[in-house]
């Protein structure tokens, strides 16, 4: 069965710190790309950041580079999220997604909030 299980969310003011952590299970973690997306109130759901679990390349979006770092633990098939310097505008549900690198189905994890406030 496959597995994607966020934790690491919460209640953080502006300009704090929150870990996302992914703990994934029934698949091949080197065959997939792995990534954050999040979804706002009222917003649709836009990509992050993400991870090849074959060779660490990464990508993460305009909007959180410099301060948000993805990162994984393939012994753990784990992947994570440091984020930094936290804005309001950072308030979202935080999604971890698995991609195959060739074709194939993708799946998700439930979510875990992440509020920031002012």
């Amino acid at each position: 069965e496959v597995q994607l299980v966020e934790s690491g969310g919460g209640l953080v003011q502006a300009g704090g710190s929150l870990r996302l952590s992914c703990a994934t299970s029934g698949f091949a973690f080197d065959d997939y790309v792995i990534g954050w997306f999040r979804q706002a109130p009222g917003k649709e759901r836009e990509g992050v950041s993400c991870i090849s679990g074959r060779d660490g390349s990464t990508y993460t979006a305009d909007s959180v580079r410099g301060r948000f770092t993805i990162s994984s633990d393939n012994a753990k098939n784990t992947v994570y999220l440091q984020m930094n310097s936290l804005k309001p505008e950072d308030t979202a549900v935080y999604y971890c997604n698995a991609r195959p690198s060739v074709v194939g189905i993708d799946y998700w994890g439930q979510g875990t909030q992440v509020t920031v406030s002012s």
